[in-house]
């Protein structure tokens, strides 16, 4: 398996993770605050990871 196709699967991994954290962070936000704000927390620390490997791929791919 290639490197290119690694990030772009493991870019993808992180993609769907980073929705189902904000599905899950907006439908907590009226019943359970804490659940919310972890739920965000750990959107915003996979939205940089994301951000670090969409560079990566832009890198490799140029």
């Amino acid at each position: 398996m290639s490197r290119l196709h690694q990030l772009k699967s493991y870019k993808r991994h992180l993609q769907e993770r980073y929705v189902k954290l904000m599905e899950m962070s907006c439908n907590y936000r009226y019943e359970d605050e804490s659940k919310s704000d972890l739920a965000a927390f750990k959107a915003m620390k996979l939205k940089e990871k994301l951000n670090q490997v969409s560079y990566l791929d832009r890198e490799l791919s140029v």
